[in-house]
């Protein structure tokens, strides 16, 4: 009989890690405080704080291979999202603990396990390659490829001496009884503090790599993805191991694999795993791509990969080598060129014509892409876009206007497309498709653009001998498609398809993966529509500009079904918070040609009854057609009535606000955003959302509350 009490003794430390993103936002205050502004978290376990420490920064999967990196560290101490780097930083320059302790109000007992890893490196940096550093190294938890950068060496070359001097992580588990009683679990994790393993080797099946912690690009639907491959491999009476380290996620629930390592997902952790279990093959396709980019360095490794080849995977992730492939099938695809210097990335631009889609390979920033729309714009963001050379080359690409952006979603096997969905975004080209609101079925395609899809994608399928999931993102202009690119892996929307579908995708890509028979699924058409809508929190997110475009800002998703897209629409944008407004409605649209295609638009909010407020050039504009708008003035004017007063007393109950995409976003218009996210207000910032929502409004369907399965038949 277990005591009611008894005090808990554990031989593991836990350090948890929040992840945050907040370059990828313009303005946001970086400054951390009592206003959650983390999108993630990683759990790491260890033997000793710098060992968990080190893991836990590396699992964050920022670049940094442990508290040491000078890249990420600030002079200053400020609590910011790096300041763990830069205190690391302080020690080695010398600050004493207590001064850095007095300054940030941390307490000494971190400072010191911190100092003791910052004069290790400096030990190690300075002496040859021993057996006993390189123990005591991985003890306080550095990695192969740290060790490796010390020493002016190779990751493989580290790796093998370690073999060779037996200097081997063991594999622990979680004591669920706090050393009570003894304690069989599949909860595991690896350390070097330790000398045998608490569960037996090499018992086979298969890994399933998790996507890591939640950021922005990478969340639930991947974890859904893990879960429903390991569970489908389950009921094939497979034997399933997962490696995460997300302490959020359900894949990471000790029921959901047989064996379950709260690790790292780098190459040297999920080798050490594969050593030591003997699995089958490694399944790096329902992840994400923190899981896909280990594919090639796996198989390079020895470690067989499930599914389609990593080879394959490379041809479609290696933009030179999926372009080469493109133009073997005679796919067109938007226009693009690799680039090693300013002049080259203008001439292209001035050839293929503005706008282009530019995408540094480093950006002090953080941010990943931007439209540039003139050459000014284009030798603007380049400059701030740190050195482009050689090494940093910057990739430029035709950026097509006014097109229609696709996603096709499909499982195959050996080159066979068994089932497959389109989704059509309601926002045209220069939205994140992670930002985008999407439609399943498609509602304006036309058929023919539809077969262009399916015909580019099985040829794609065939050509990479697809086994698993994978997704092509299309744009489509005038019945013509051109391919973005293509991702062999489980996609973002992969679930939401498969929810809308009512076939789970995963399950049958598990199947095919694992080598058991699979048949096409014979297509049906739907009686109801899937609409996914993006989570923004810009409330959370003191000072960052509120905006669509290029570089993905949303932090969640939502979808929602109905007999008709109205009114799936209308319930995605209520579940992301999104309140349909009652009142008063500021319109905000910039330049006349802008103005006049949204005219029949303003004109149904009008007589739909709303009040309409706007400023002169707006009131203007809709006044010469007949449309009364109550005048406001500009923020920057001050007076009253203002627009930042109509939008502090919530007398304006929605904002439209469509800027020009050719122009930096003016303060008036930053301040109006701004105030519309800190007063919660719903914010439309895109054309074709606006003309959809406005359409939904007008008709005005019914909301009905429905069971999933009551929609089509299951």
């Amino acid at each position: 009989m277990t005591q009611a009490c008894f005090e808990p003794s554990l031989d593991y430390i836990v350090v948890k890690i929040p992840r945050w993103d907040l370059q990828k936002f313009e303005r946001v205050s970086p400054r951390l405080g009592s206003e959650m502004k983390s999108v993630g978290e990683v759990m790491a376990i260890g033997r000793s704080f710098e060992e968990a420490l080190q893991k836990a920064v590396r699992m964050l999967d920022i670049g940094a291979e442990g508290v040491i990196c000078p890249e990420l560290a600030e002079q200053d101490l400020e609590p910011r999202d790096r300041r763990l780097f830069s205190i690391a930083d302080a020690l080695e320059r010398g600050i004493p603990v207590e001064s850095i302790s007095a300054q940030t109000g941390i307490d000494p007992w971190f400072l010191r396990g911190i100092e003791r890893i910052v004069r290790f490196a400096s030990r190690l940096r300075q002496s040859g390659l021993i057996a006993d550093d390189v123990r005591d190294a991985k003890r306080l938890g550095f990695s192969d490829w740290q060790l490796a950068l010390f020493k002016s060496l190779q990751e493989q070359d580290i790796r093998s001496f370690r073999r060779q001097e037996g200097i081997l992580p063991v594999v622990k588990q979680v004591d669920t009884l706090a050393g009570e009683y003894p304690a069989q679990t599949n909860y595991l994790y690896l350390t070097y503090h330790g000398t045998e393993h608490d569960t037996s080797r090499g018992k086979g099946g298969v890994v399933v790599l998790g996507g890591g912690p939640y950021r922005i690009g990478s969340s639930v639907e991947f974890d859904w993805c893990c879960v429903s491959a390991a569970q489908e491999a389950r009921k094939l009476g497979t034997r399933t191991i997962i490696i995460n380290n997300n302490p959020e996620t359900v894949s990471t629930d000790f029921d959901e694999a047989d064996a379950l390592y709260f690790e790292e997902l780098t190459l040297e952790r999920v080798r050490d795993i594969c050593e030591l279990e003997s699995p089958r093959g490694v399944m790096v396709s329902v992840g994400g791509q923190v899981a896909n980019s280990l594919a090639l360095p796996l198989h390079r490794a020895g470690v067989p990969i499930l599914g389609t080849s990593a080879e394959n995977i490379d041809r479609a992730e290696d933009r030179h080598k999926f372009s080469l492939l493109c133009d073997s099938l005679r796919i067109d695809q938007p226009e693009w060129k690799e680039l090693v210097s300013v002049d080259d990335a203008k001439r292209f631009a001035e050839r293929a014509g503005y706008p282009v889609l530019v995408r540094p390979s480093y950006v002090l920033s953080g941010a990943a892409m931007k439209v540039a729309y003139h050459p000014e714009a284009l030798e603007e963001y380049l400059a701030g876009a740190s050195k482009v050379s050689r090494e940093h080359p910057v990739v430029v690409s035709k950026f097509i206007h006014n097109a229609k952006e696709l996603e096709f979603d499909g499982i195959a096997a050996a080159g066979e497309v068994l089932l497959s969905a389109v989704s059509e975004h309601i926002e045209n080209a220069g939205v994140h498709s992670g930002d985008a609101t999407i439609v399943l079925p498609p509602q304006r395609l036309y058929a023919e653009t539809l077969r262009q899809v399916q015909r580019v994608s099985a040829s794609i399928a065939k050509e990479l001998d697809i086994t698993g999931p994978f997704n092509i993102q299309f744009l489509a202009q005038d019945n013509n498609v051109r391919v973005i690119e293509c991702n062999l892996r489980a996609s973002r929307s992969l679930p939401f398809v498969s929810k809308v579908m009512k076939r789970n995708f995963i399950s049958l890509a598990t199947r095919a993966m694992l080598g058991f028979p699979v048949q096409r699924v014979e297509e049906r058409s739907l009686g109801h529509v899937g609409v996914k809508a993006a989570q923004f929190s810009y409330g959370r997110l003191r000072g960052a500009l509120p905006r669509l475009g290029v570089e993905m800002g949303s932090t969640g998703e939502v979808a929602c079904l109905g007999e008709d897209m109205h009114e799936a629409l209308l319930k995605s944008l209520l579940a992301t918070g999104f309140a349909l407004p009652s009142g008063a409605v500021l319109v905000s649209i910039s330049g006349d040609e802008q103005r006049l295609r949204m005219l029949q638009e303003v004109r149904s909010l009008h007589e739909l009854g709303f009040q309409l407020l706007g400023t002169e050039n707006t009131v203007r504009f809709y006044g010469s057609h007949g449309i009364p708008i109550g005048q406001l003035r500009k923020i920057r004017e001050g007076g009253s009535p203002n627009v930042l007063e109509a939008l502090q007393s919530r007398e304006v109950k929605m904002v439209i606000h469509l800027d020009l995409p050719h122009r930096p976003v003016h303060e008036d218009h930053y301040a109006l955003r701004r105030a519309a996210a800190d007063y919660a207000i719903p914010l439309v910032q895109n054309a074709q959302l606006a003309r959809a929502l406005i359409q939904a409004l007008a008709l005005k369907p019914e909301l009905s509350v429905k069971a999933w399965h009551e929609y089509g038949k299951p």
